[in-house]
């Protein structure tokens, strides 16, 4: 998706303002997005709904002041929605995908595992989730989670020490008891 091309319908000096936030956070949104969903489909879809509603509803207090925090939320959250929406329709008219062989290689493990986990992931508090992605795909340290998030970094602690551990029991109830 191109930045040029997102906003050029409006000139004001909101969309102006819109524009710059959208260029500076862009990668922060789509990798947020893409390691919850899994999916670079879906992560493009999050940034380009986020920004719509920004655009659709003006500047929202929270983004002028911790833009950041508040785009790394937003994503988090249009994240797990769009892993929901997709788990409540799943599409069977794909009909060749149902009458090919089963593939049994190592991509096809890893690509069960990773759908196992993005499932897993999308059962958990929303905040936790962001807590998880803050720590292991932006590799932010408790402290830094903290100050992003506005909280205490034994907060942060806790609560990641406990979505590892209802991750882990997640994962080995979708696959049977292996993790």
């Amino acid at each position: 998706m191109s930045t040029a091309t997102v906003f050029s319908v409006n000139c004001d000096p909101l969309t102006e303002e819109i524009e710059e936030v959208f260029r500076e956070h862009y990668a922060l949104v789509y990798r947020t997005a893409f390691s919850v969903t899994g999916s670079p489909q879906d992560a493009e879809d999050v940034v380009q709904n986020l920004f719509l509603q920004i655009l659709r509803r003006g500047f929202p207090g929270g983004l002028r002041e911790k833009p950041k925090a508040y785009l790394y939320r937003a994503a988090v959250n249009l994240s797990i929605n769009a892993v929901r929406l997709r788990q409540r329709h799943v599409l069977t008219n794909d009909a060749e995908r149902f009458d090919g062989a089963v593939e049994t290689t190592d991509d096809a493990e890893a690509a069960g595992l990773e759908r196992r986990l993005v499932d897993a992931m999308s059962q958990l508090n929303p905040r936790a989730v962001e807590m998880l992605i803050l720590r292991y795909e932006h590799d932010y340290s408790d402290a830094e989670i903290g100050k992003l998030l506005g909280t205490s970094r034994t907060v942060i602690a806790v609560t990641l020490h406990r979505a590892r551990a209802r991750l882990k029991k997640l994962l080995a109830s979708s696959s049977g008891g292996k993790p």
